[in-house]
């Protein structure tokens, strides 16, 4: 038995795949910019922003995915919360222990650093944008509408009240 696929799954792909292709160049326009701008501290503070970047805005994407996994299982609502909320609570340590660790660091150097992290959080902005825009999906997705077998309706019989009031 194969289950059904959530309409959010392309579009997570998608994005996490032009995220791939866009972090790669920008690590490699980042250490070249760094690199000229402020030598070899810049080139690993653009490189360790890019990658940042990337971890903290790959992270949602993917637990998603993983999480859509269960779609069409009764348990799919918290197992879909629970990696979700689970990954966020991941992304938060993550991100104090960056701080506590970059902190002070003598190869660091807090302009590139900043630079390249919002130019990537900034591409990956666009990037999400564009995806959306590009994408079609339905207004109403990932739902079921009752056959007239399932209703009960098999040629002759009269069919249910509707609403709680009677049809005539």
């Amino acid at each position: 038995m194969t289950r059904p696929t959530v309409s959010s799954t392309p579009v997570l792909r998608t994005t996490l795949l032009w995220s791939a292709g866009a972090t790669g160049a920008l690590a490699v326009i980042g250490a070249i910019t760094g690199y000229a701008v402020a030598g070899t501290e810049g080139l690993w503070s653009a490189l360790v922003a890019v990658l940042l970047a990337a971890v903290f805005l790959g992270l949602t994407g993917a637990s998603i995915l993983i999480a859509n996994r269960w779609y069409g299982d009764a348990l799919y609502i918290p197992i879909f919360f629970g990696t979700v909320m689970g990954a966020w609570v991941v992304k938060f340590i993550l991100f104090i222990v960056a701080l506590v660790v970059l902190r002070g660091q003598p190869w660091l150097n807090p302009p590139v650093f900043f630079v390249a992290l919002i130019a990537s959080v900034v591409a990956s902005l666009v990037i999400d944008v564009v995806v959306m825009t590009r994408m079609r999906i339905p207004h109403v997705s990932d739902v079921t509408l009752p056959t007239a077998a399932d209703l009960g309706e098999d040629g002759g019989e009269a069919a249910p009240e509707v609403g709680g009031a009677p049809r005539d």
